[in-house]
C-alpha cells in the first residue's frame, strides 16, 4: 500500500473497503499496520485535515480516535469532552467507507445548519486532497454542494443535513449514519432519531421473514454503521436516554458505549501548578488517572472560566457530567431519590399514552389539569395530570400528540372516570378552544374558573414562577405524591435559562411539568369549592 495509491481502480478500492470494519488488534502488529486498524492506516494515507496552525497534514488518529477504532461496533454512542476530534474522525471514516464501497449512501446529521456546513467543509477538504489519480478516476465527483458530494462512477453519495430538517433521511436507504451533538438537537430529538434509524439499510437474515417479523431464533443486522455522539447537556432528553439504554458491547441492536474524558486530548495542558497547592481531589485524580501537574493547571483554568459548566464541556466521568450540566431548577437529589422509588403504572391504555397509578375512589374529588399543545405528530405533547384534590397525589397521566377536539374528548373522558373531576385547562393559546369545546360541545360544567371570572388557568410571568415554586417544594417536602417516571425525567431537564426564565433545556420537554404545576396551583384554590351540577354525560360533538 505504500506506493501507487493514485492508480487504484474501482476493484482495488473495494478490496480496501472490505477491510474498514476490522478493528485494530494484535494481528496488525507488523508491517504497515504496526498495531493500527486498517481504518487508521487508510486515513493517514488518503485524508488531509487542517491543523490548528493552519497547515494541511495527514489525519493521524489521536488517543480518543484510536480508542474508538479498537472498540467500535455496528452501532455506537459516544459521550465526550468538547473538541476531541470525534466528528472529524467519523466523517473521515465514513468518507472512506463511501468511496470504497460502491452504492453507499452516508448521512451525517448535525444539530444546526451552520454545523452541518462546517462538517461538509471538512469532507470537501478530504475529497479535494485525495490523490489526483483517484479524484480524476473512480472518485470523480459529479456534484459538490453545501449538502452533498456525489461519486457517480461508484454510485455513492455523502450527504450532510441539519437535525432541524424534519425530512432528513426520509425516502433514503442509508448505510452509514452519523448523528452529531444529539443532546442539542432541536424539537423532538427522539422522533427525529427514530425517523433516521428507519432509513438504515437492514439485512434481516435468518430468523426473520421479509416483513421483519421474527420466525426463528435470529436477529436483524444493520448493513452499515451508526454513530451517535455528543457532549452532555443535562439529564433527560434523547441522548441521555440513549446513553442510559446502551450496553457496553455491540450485541444485537445495542450500541457500544464510548466515553472520552478531556485528559485524553494531549493538547489540554497549561502551565504546571505548584504541587504544594494541590487539593485532596486533585491529588486523588492524579493518583487514579495518572494526570500530571500541567493537566491539573489546565483543569483549574477551565473551572475558573466556566464554573459548573466545566464538568459538562470537559467531562470527567459518565455519570456526574449529566447531572451537573446546565442549571437545574428542581432539587436534583430529591428527583433522583424519587426516581429510584416509583413503581410502574397499574394500567396503561390509549396506545400507551395514558397511565394510571391510583384508581378513582368513591367520595373522592379529583383535579384533571391539562397543558394543551397545537396537536400534530411533532413538537410538544398535550399533557394531562390527575391529582387527588385532598392530598395532591398524582393518580394518572396522559401525554400525546392530539388536536383540540381529540384533546377535549380525552380530558372529558378522564374527568368523568375520576368522579366528574374538576378540569383545569391552561387558557393561553390553544387552551381557550379546548375549554369552549368542553363546555359547549361536550357539556362539561366543572371547569376551573380563575379569580378574574374567566374559565381556565392563565400562565403569566407572575403565575408561572409561583406554580413552579410550589411544584419544587412538593418534590422536596412530599415526594411520595409523585408517581410518574416520565414526569420526574422532565424535572431533571428543567433548567434556569440565561435570561432568568425557566424551561426545558433544548431537546427536552416540560409539558408534564407544566400540567402538574398547574394542577397543584389550582388545587389550592379548589379545595372546599363545591362542584357545579353536571348533567348526564354527552357522547360526541
Amino acid at each position: 500500500m505504500g506506493a501507487g495509491v493514485e492508480a487504484f481502480d474501482r476493484s482495488e478500492l473495494e478490496i480496501l473497503g472490505s477491510m474498514l470494519d476490522w478493528n485494530a488488534c494484535e494481528e496488525f502488529g507488523i508491517g504497515e499496520f504496526r498495531g493500527r486498524s486498517p481504518g487508521e492506516l487508510l486515513a493517514e494515507k488518503f485524508l488531509k485535515v487542517r491543523g490548528k496552525d493552519g497547515r494541511l497534514r495527514p489525519l493521524i488518529a489521536n488517543a480518543a480516535q484510536r480508542a474508538y477504532e479498537r472498540a467500535r461496533g455496528a452501532g455506537n454512542i459516544v459521550l465526550k469532552a468538547r473538541q476531541m476530534g470525534m466528528t472529524t474522525w467519523v466523517a473521515g471514516r465514513f468518507l472512506l467507507k463511501t468511496i470504497t464501497r460502491p452504492g453507499t449512501l452516508t448521512l451525517q446529521v448535525a444539530h444546526t445548519q451552520e454545523s452541518a456546513e462546517e462538517i461538509l467543509q471538512i469532507v470537501h477538504r478530504f475529497v479535494q486532497h485525495l490523490p489526483e489519480g483517484l479524484r480524476e478516476g473512480a472518485l470523480k465527483t459529479s456534484r459538490l454542494s453545501a449538502r452533498q458530494i456525489v461519486f457517480p462512477a461508484i454510485d455513492s453519495e455523502y450527504r450532510v443535513v441539519s437535525a432541524a430538517d424534519r425530512n432528513a433521511g426520509r425516502g433514503m436507504t442509508v448505510q452509514n449514519l452519523h448523528c452529531s451533538e444529539v443532546s442539542r438537537w432541536p424539537g423532538d430529538a427522539a422522533e427525529t432519531l427514530a425517523g433516521l434509524r428507519a432509513s438504515l439499510a437492514i439485512d434481516w437474515g435468518p430468523g426473520y421473514d421479509e416483513l421483519g417479523d421474527r420466525t426463528r431464533a435470529g436477529r436483524r443486522k444493520f448493513v452499515g454503521e451508526q454513530v451517535l455522539e455528543s457532549t452532555p447537556n443535562g439529564t433527560g432528553g434523547c441522548f441521555y436516554d440513549e446513553w442510559q439504554r446502551a450496553g457496553s458491547a455491540a450485541i444485537g441492536d445495542g450500541l457500544v458505549r464510548h466515553f472520552f474524558p478531556w485528559w485524553m486530548e494531549a493538547g489540554y495542558r497549561s502551565a504546571p501548578v505548584d504541587a504544594t497547592t494541590l487539593t485532596e481531589e486533585e491529588q486523588s485524580l492524579m493518583a487514579r488517572l495518572g494526570l500530571d501537574l500541567s493537566q491539573v493547571g489546565y483543569r483549574r483554568g477551565r473551572q475558573a472560566e466556566m464554573g459548573a459548566l466545566a464538568k459538562q464541556e470537559f467531562v470527567e466521568d459518565a455519570e456526574t457530567c449529566f447531572v451537573v450540566s446546565g442549571d437545574p431548577f428542581f432539587e436534583m437529589e430529591a428527583v433522583e431519590k424519587r426516581l429510584k422509588e416509583v413503581s410502574p403504572p397499574q394500567t396503561r391504555r390509549m396506545n400507551g399514552q395514558y397511565d394510571t397509578w391510583l384508581p378513582p375512589l368513591d367520595g373522592k374529588t379529583y383535579v384533571v389539569a391539562c397543558d394543551p399543545s397545537g396537536g400534530g405528530s411533532t413538537g410538544d405533547w398535550s399533557a394531562i395530570e390527575v391529582l387527588d384534590l385532598e392530598t395532591g397525589a398524582q393518580c394518572a397521566e396522559f401525554a400525546g400528540h392530539v388536536t383540540g377536539i381529540e384533546l377535549a374528548r380525552v380530558v372529558s373522558d378522564i374527568a368523568w372516570e375520576y368522579n366528574r373531576a374538576w378540569i383545569v385547562v391552561e387558557r393561553n393559546n390553544h387552551g381557550s378552544g379546548v375549554i369552549w369545546l368542553l363546555e359547549n360541545s361536550l357539556g362539561y360544567r366543572a371547569v376551573y374558573e380563575a379569580p378574574d371570572g374567566q374559565r381556565g388557568w392563565l400562565t403569566t410571568s407572575v403565575s408561572r414562577p409561583a406554580m413552579l415554586a410550589r411544584l419544587a417544594a412538593a418534590l422536596v417536602e412530599s415526594p411520595e405524591v409523585f408517581s410518574s417516571r416520565n414526569l420526574l425525567v422532565e424535572c431533571r431537564s428543567f433548567v434556569r435559562l440565561a435570561n432568568g426564565g425557566m424551561a426545558a433545556r433544548s431537546g427536552a420537554h416540560d409539558d408534564r411539568v407544566m400540567a402538574m404545576a398547574m394542577g397543584l396551583g389550582a388545587r389550592v384554590e379548589l379545595i372546599g369549592r363545591p362542584l357545579p351540577g353536571i348533567r348526564e354525560k354527552r357522547v360526541g360533538v
